[in-house]
């Protein structure tokens, strides 16, 4: 399996940045349709995820959902370092399946720690039944 060949690159990959509001980022979530995304610091380095239930928590921590009262929040503050781990880049075919099993989509990481992009579970099922990637739902498709 190699990896630079399935992955999305980072360029491709929504991220959140830590020191982003948490209005901007239920935004950005909300904007692309995800429920997890990857969460790096200001030099691209991986420190975890973030998904729709973390915002959800922090909302019903606070008893509210006034946007203007969020801006001072960050995804720093909410995110989950051990969410969703990173895989490196030399990874396994066993050692990203292993991952992907228990997690919809698998971040890989350079020797820095610097996110490279993410594999997705649909990406290595299409790969290993060797069938071409079926266009996800909603995505545009030329006939």
């Amino acid at each position: 399996m190699n990896i630079a060949r399935l992955m999305v690159p980072k360029a491709l990959t929504v991220c959140l940045e830590s020191s982003m509001s948490i209005r901007k980022a239920v935004d950005i979530m909300r904007r692309h349709g995800y429920t997890a995304i990857p969460v790096l610091d200001s030099a691209g380095k991986f420190l975890g995820c973030v998904n729709d239930r973390d915002f959800l928590r922090y909302i019903v921590t606070q008893g509210h959902w006034d946007p203007k009262e969020h801006e001072t929040a960050t995804v720093g503050d909410i995110m989950r370092r051990d969410f969703c781990p990173p895989v490196p880049i030399t990874a396994s075919e066993d050692e990203i399946i292993d991952a992907a099993i228990r997690q919809n989509f698998v971040p890989v990481v350079d020797d820095r720690g610097c996110l490279c992009g993410i594999i997705t579970r649909r990406m290595i099922i299409a790969d290993l039944t060797n069938k071409p990637l079926p266009p996800a739902e909603g995505e545009f498709t030329e006939k």
